[in-house]
Parts: structure tokens; sequence; C-alpha cells
């Protein structure tokens, strides 16, 4: 969290100061370390947003489950 404010700040200084060039290098930087970090941990991202929403849509998540689960097996079993 604490990159993400101090890369926020950089991008208003720059935006601030009226220069181009260190508001597109800040904007730059900010987009490389998204990019890291969707690299870096994509599983836990994804493990993380699937969570949220069964404890949200329980039903839902379980619907897609049972129905998943009829495809796979009725695949596997042909």
């Amino acid at each position: 969290m604490s990159t993400t404010g101090s890369t926020n700040k950089q991008v208003r200084s720059a935006i601030h100061s009226g220069s181009s060039s260190s508001a597109s290098a800040a904007g730059t930087e900010k987009l490389q370390q998204a990019g890291q970090h969707f690299v870096t941990e994509p599983a836990r991202d994804i493990s993380g947003v699937l969570k949220d929403f069964v404890q949200e849509k329980p039903d839902v998540a379980a619907m897609w489950c049972l129905g998943l689960g009829l495809i796979i097996g009725w695949k596997l079993r042909g």
C-alpha cells in the first residue's frame, strides 16, 4: 500500500508541476508496477476474487459448481 501511495503522490506532483515528461515517466512507472503485480501474484488475485464472490453469492457459486461438475463428469464418462 505504501508504494501505491507514494506513486500516487509522484503522479500528482508531476501533473501539478506541468512537466509532461515527468508525468509520463510516473504514469509508465505505475503501469509497470501494476503489470509486475499481476505477473507475480495472479493465482492469489484470482483466488481472492473467487472467495469474495462465494461469500457474496453462495447460491450462485453452488450452481456454477454443480453445472461444471455435471459437464466434467459427462465428458469424463463418455
